[in-house]
């Protein structure tokens, strides 16, 4: 580990890796993510409907993802978009796990509503442009479910640890940090992947990383080659958005994938996967949910 890092790093005591705990396992219903497995979520942007939502669920888990994203509350920069279904959706998402077997991850955009959605989700994100509401991250500390914290869009590595060690100071250390590209001078891509961020983040916390290449690039054709570069340098899984017509997609459809283009994706990483499985000799102690595993 670079020297330097451990002053920058180690002041969030109880995400950064320490001698005690270099690796947590977050689990998420009978999901464990930062263990063995690459876990892969995947849905759409946003709810938009039963019959969008339900064909989106059936054919990502029989591509292999484990978990399924879909945002009922939409944060989204024009007033005139859509903003989602709220309640109606959160139920449809429920109704999608119980038809599928996918545990649910859905946007929380303020403090008033995590007992609400914590109800419905199996795991509570925070997105890129509520890194820093601190508010909202002390109540989800209280929330009992996880939580999967986004990068804010010009937020560095520290910051993004700071807002963890916050949530983890509220009483909740199941945490799962996500790169999901920053804001820089470049405008080809929608943001810009950081993927030396997962290096660094997994040299520094105990936490699980994940990639969202969907919202790294905002170029559906670049999503798959995002999400193998994630997997080359150690992510813990993917997040990724797809939609049965992403061009009618009333959210982020240019970077939805469809449904022919996710299951070519999962298909692409296997090599990957099985040379990272085929790496792994010795694994450093495990944590979870407060025991400790060898």
């Amino acid at each position: 580990m670079n020297a330097r890092w451990n002053g920058q790093f180690s002041c969030f005591d109880l995400v950064a890796k320490s001698d005690d705990c270099s690796r947590a396992i977050v689990p998420v219903g009978d999901i464990e993510i930062g263990g063995d497995d690459f876990v892969v979520m995947a849905g759409p942007c946003a709810v938009e409907s039963e019959q969008q939502l339900m064909q989106t669920a059936e054919a990502v888990v029989a591509a292999g993802a484990r978990i399924l994203r879909g945002g009922a509350y939409k944060p989204r920069s024009s007033p005139y978009s859509f903003q989602g279904l709220g309640v109606e959706g959160l139920k449809l998402l429920r109704k999608a796990r119980e038809a599928t077997g996918l545990a649910i991850v859905t946007e929380v955009m303020c403090e008033e509503d995590v007992e609400l959605i914590a109800e419905y989700a199996d795991l509570m994100q925070v997105g890129a442009r509520s890194m820093e509401n601190f508010s909202l991250l002390e109540s989800l500390g209280r929330c009992g479910r996880p939580v999967l914290l986004k990068r804010g869009l010009t937020a560095t590595l520290e910051e993004l640890l700071r807002s963890a060690q916050i949530i983890a100071m509220s009483g909740n250390h199941q945490i799962i940090l996500c790169e999901r590209g920053i804001r820089t001078f470049e405008t080809a891509t929608r943001n810009t992947l950081d993927i030396a961020a997962v290096p660094v983040l997994k040299a520094v916390s105990r936490l699980p990383v994940i990639v969202d290449p969907s919202h790294a690039a905002g170029v559906r054709s670049l999503v798959p080659v995002l999400a193998r570069a994630a997997t080359v340098v150690g992510a813990d899984g993917l997040i990724v958005e797809v939609h049965p017509c992403p061009d009618q997609a009333m959210s982020d459809g240019e970077q939805s994938l469809t449904f022919r283009q996710f299951d070519e994706m999962m298909i692409d990483l296997r090599p990957y996967l099985a040379i990272r499985e085929g790496a792994v000799r010795v694994r450093p102690q495990l944590v979870v949910a407060g025991g400790v595993r060898p």
